[in-house]
This record gives structure tokens, C-alpha cells and sequence, in this order.
């Protein structure tokens, strides 16, 4: 069984047993969070939409760790005007342990 979950302006597809990495959620590591933004449940041929979310349905995952990703560096250049710059950006993250996914 899988699901279409929404968090952090972005879209998932998850299912029990997954590791992912979301946008920076504010929960404590081990604490478990359910996320009931679910646009879709799937299971083999079966496909449920929500419109535009599935009704009843909820997704439980654990925090397992917080981080940061790699630097995205940032360099723009005007030619013939002797412009430079450059900027870095590392985007953090939540790390999520799916646990169960309920229709």
C-alpha cells in the first residue's frame, strides 16, 4: 500500500518501510508525527484520489534526524560589466521513518 502525501509545498509518494527527506519539519527526533494531507491511496490495481484530499486517510512517520543538504552554489555573471557574484544556499531537512499508511 502507498500514498500521495503533501507537506512542505511538494509532493511524495511514500509507503511503510520508507526513509525520506522532507522540507525542515518542527518536531523533536523520535517523535512521531501523522501527516493527514494524503492526495492519493493506492494499493496494487486500486487507486483512490482525493478531491483534492483522500478522506480518513493519514500517514504515521517517525522523525529519525534533521540536517542540511548539500551547497547549491549560486554564481551569476553579467559579461563586459565586470560583474560577479557568488552565493551558496544548503536547504534543511527532516528525515522521516514511514510507519503506516491508513486508508
Amino acid at each position: 500500500m502507498y500514498a500521495v502525501i503533501k507537506t512542505g509545498g511538494k509532493q511524495y509518494k511514500v509507503a511503510a518501510g520508507e526513509k525520506i527527506k522532507v522540507e525542515q519539519i518542527a518536531a523533536e527526533v523520535g517523535q512521531e508525527i501523522v501527516i493527514d494531507q494524503v492526495l492519493a491511496v493506492g494499493n496494487g490495481a486500486e487507486l483512490k484520489v482525493g478531491t483534492p484530499l483522500v478522506a480518513g486517510a493519514s500517514v504515521k512517520a517517525t522523525v529519525v534526524a534533521h540536517g542540511k543538504h548539500d551547497k547549491v552554489r549560486i554564481f551569476k555573471l553579467r559579461r563586459r560589466k565586470h560583474y560577479q557574484k557568488r552565493q551558496g544556499h544548503r536547504q534543511t531537512y527532516t528525515e522521516l521513518q514511514i510507519s503506516a499508511v491508513n486508508a
